[in-house]
Formats: structure tokens, C-alpha cells, sequence
């Protein structure tokens, strides 16, 4: 990918791939400007979304930066850090774009990486990317305990809802996608919050769409993240919880039946009923010494049961997207339809 972006930038833009770099701005005006200044000639495109800023991000880049890529959206109201994303992937959709990529503002996620994750996509190996902090391990040791601790369970809750069993750090924002994937994505219906990401990963499942992680350091300067383990973890929980339910329902109910589905059923009824029997036995019969076949009709069930599910979740391990979707996906690149977010005016 790497030789066909600068054959690109030597015979012209019309034979380059239009990059699309989306930053979303809420109290970044310290960063943004250093940021946009960083991101290399292989981006065409650059769109800061203002999501009601209180420091007026996008009237402060207009006014320091001239980079001639840069274009300035502003939302009327707080949408949220999902929400702002949404709406510069709208507009960069509309603007002819082909890899759109997410970067924050705050200087954390280093624009010299976007060719990393502009490569898969580009060579036909991937439908999105995304930053995956965890895989130098001798890296990890930069971010803060409790950031660790919260994005690896929230890592491991992921997995379950979105299907990605092969992916890591779901939470981390830098990440980009092919247009056709996103133009098929329910742009409206994402979380507008932090869950955005993870909520990304899930609709992407729904297409069978092919998500790559591409390595990188995990950096903590003079940055204020927004994003507080401690007080989103509940949302986050329920959030994973209704997406593992409705996956499921999607893959093994609504679009297929499979040995998977008959697993899972026969598992799951089989657990119930012998953990339903044995609590019976105990609460009728208390102080009661169970007889061992009493034990043996509760245990043999939840044996049987559990040894099914372990076999359905094996399956579903085994079912991770292998294959991009986008060359398989029609190319609309002057539709997108979905309804534009009420509140994003440009001011460019």
C-alpha cells in the first residue's frame, strides 16, 4: 500500500485513493492545530466536526490552521464523541472519500500512522481497522493501571457482542474504514456516547464485515480524557449485553439455523432445567442429605448443558469474518441513506 500511496503522490491525485481524516473536537483546541499539522500528503481530506465546543474548536482551527484540506463541520448541540464521528463520516461520504479514518484530537493517536491503517484496507485484506494498544506488551506498561484493568475487561466483553473474538482494545479510536462498508452502515442507530466503538464492531458483524487490529503504542502526555472507566462501565455492560443478544439472534435465528443454533438451545434449556431442579430439591428439602440420584439429575443436566454451549461458543469463535465484504458491496458513492444528523451545519 505504502508504494502505491507515493506512486500516487508522484503521478497525480486523480490515481491516489481519497483518504478522509475525521477528527471530532470537544476541548482539543491545545492539540487540534499540531494534529492536522502532523497528517501526512497521503490524506486529501480533512474533516474537524465541532461538537458544540465550549472553546469554539472549530472557529479556533479556522482562525490558526490554513491547511487547505481542512474542512469545518459544526454541531448545533453536543452530540457526543459518536455522534460528532457519525456526522463527519456523513460529510466525508458525500465528498467522495474512499478510506475514512478517525483520529482524535488530543494528540494521542500519532498521524503518522495512518498509513498503517490505511494499508489493509487499500491491499484487499481488511474492511476496517482499528488501534490495538495491547500488543507490544512491553508498551502497555505507559498506561495508567486502572485504564488497563477497565479496557481489558471491556476488551473481553466486546468479544462476546460483536463476534470479534481475534481483535483487542475495542475502546481505541484510531480506526478506519472503506466507504462501501460504511455507507451500509446504520449511521443513525450507532451510540453517539464512547460506546460508539464497540457499538461499531457490533454493526459491523452484521455485515460480515472483515476488522483488522494494527499495533500501536499506547502514549499519555499532558492529555484530559473524557472517557472514565469507573463511571461508563455500567453503560458499557448493558450496552454489550443487548448486542451479544441481538448477534445472536441475527446470526443463528434470524439469517441461519445451524448445529450452532441447536447448541446453544439445547445447552442453554438443558443448564436451566438442572439448576432449576437442583435449587427445587434444596429449598423443598431443607436440611435434607441429597441421594446421589437426586445430585446426578441436577448435575448430569448443567454437565450436558455446559459441555453444548462451550461447543456453540467454539463455533462462534470459528465464524469470525475472514473475508472482506466491500469488493461484494454495490458502490454508491453519491448515496448515502441514511438521515444526516439534525443538528451538524458546516461552516465551510
Amino acid at each position: 500500500m505504502s508504494d502505491r500511496l507515493d506512486h500516487g503522490l508522484q503521478s497525480g491525485i486523480a490515481e491516489m485513493p481519497v483518504v478522509a481524516v475525521v477528527i471530532p473536537c470537544y476541548r482539543v483546541t491545545q492539540h487540534i492545530v499540531d494534529v492536522i499539522e502532523r497528517i501526512g500528503p497521503e490524506c486529501q481530506q480533512i474533516y474537524v466536526v465541532d461538537d458544540c465546543c465550549p472553546d469554539n474548536s472549530g472557529e479556533y482551527v479556522r482562525t490558526h490552521c490554513t491547511d487547505s484540506r481542512v474542512r469545518i463541520l459544526r454541531n448545533q448541540r453536543n452530540l457526543g464523541v459518536g455522534g460528532a464521528v457519525m456526522a463527519g463520516y456523513e460529510a466525508a461520504l458525500k465528498g467522495g472519500a474512499d478510506i475514512l479514518v478517525k483520529i482524535d484530537g488530543d494528540g494521542q493517536m500519532p498521524p503518522e500512522l495512518l498509513r498503517r491503517f490505511v494499508a489493509p484496507i487499500l491491499s484487499g485484506v481488511a474492511d476496517y481497522t482499528k488501534g490495538n494498544r495491547f500488543y507490544d506488551l512491553s508498551m502497555v506498561r505507559s498506561m495508567p493501571t486502572l485504564r488497563l484493568l477497565g479496557n481489558a475487561a471491556l476488551s473481553f466483553m466486546s468479544k462476546f457482542s460483536s463476534g470479534y473474538w481475534d481483535v483487542f482494545d475495542p475502546t481505541n479510536g484510531y480506526t478506519a474504514i472503506h466507504r462501501r462498508v460504511a455507507a451500509h452502515l446504520p449511521l443513525d442507530r450507532i451510540s453517539r456516547r464512547y460506546f460508539f466503538e464497540s457499538d461499531m464492531l457490533f454493526r459491523l458483524n452484521t455485515l460480515r464485515a472483515m476488522v483488522v487490529d494494527v499495533p500501536m503504542a499506547a502514549r499519555y502526555n499532558d492529555e484530559v480524557s473524557n472517557l472514565k472507566i469507573s463511571r461508563i462501565f455500567g453503560e458499557f455492560f448493558w450496552g454489550h449485553a443487548r448486542n451479544f443478544a441481538k448477534r445472536i439472534f441475527y446470526n443463528y435465528f434470524l439469517r441461519d439455523l445451524s448445529a450452532a443454533s441447536l447448541q446453544l438451545v439445547l445447552g442453554a434449556l438443558l443448564m436451566g432445567a438442572g439448576a432449576t431442579y437442583g435449587l427445587l430439591k434444596w429449598f423443598f428439602n431443607p436440611g435434607n442429605p441429597a441421594t446421589a440420584g437426586t445430585v446426578m439429575l441436577a448435575a448430569l443436566p448443567i454437565m450436558l448443558g455446559l459441555q453444548l454451549v462451550l461447543a456453540f461458543l467454539m463455533w462462534d469463535m470459528q465464524s469470525v469474518p475472514r473475508m472482506p465484504v466491500h469488493p461484494r458491496l454495490p458502490d454508491e458513492p453519491d448515496v448515502v441513506n441514511h438521515p444526516p444528523h439534525p443538528s451538524g451545519d458546516s461552516l465551510e
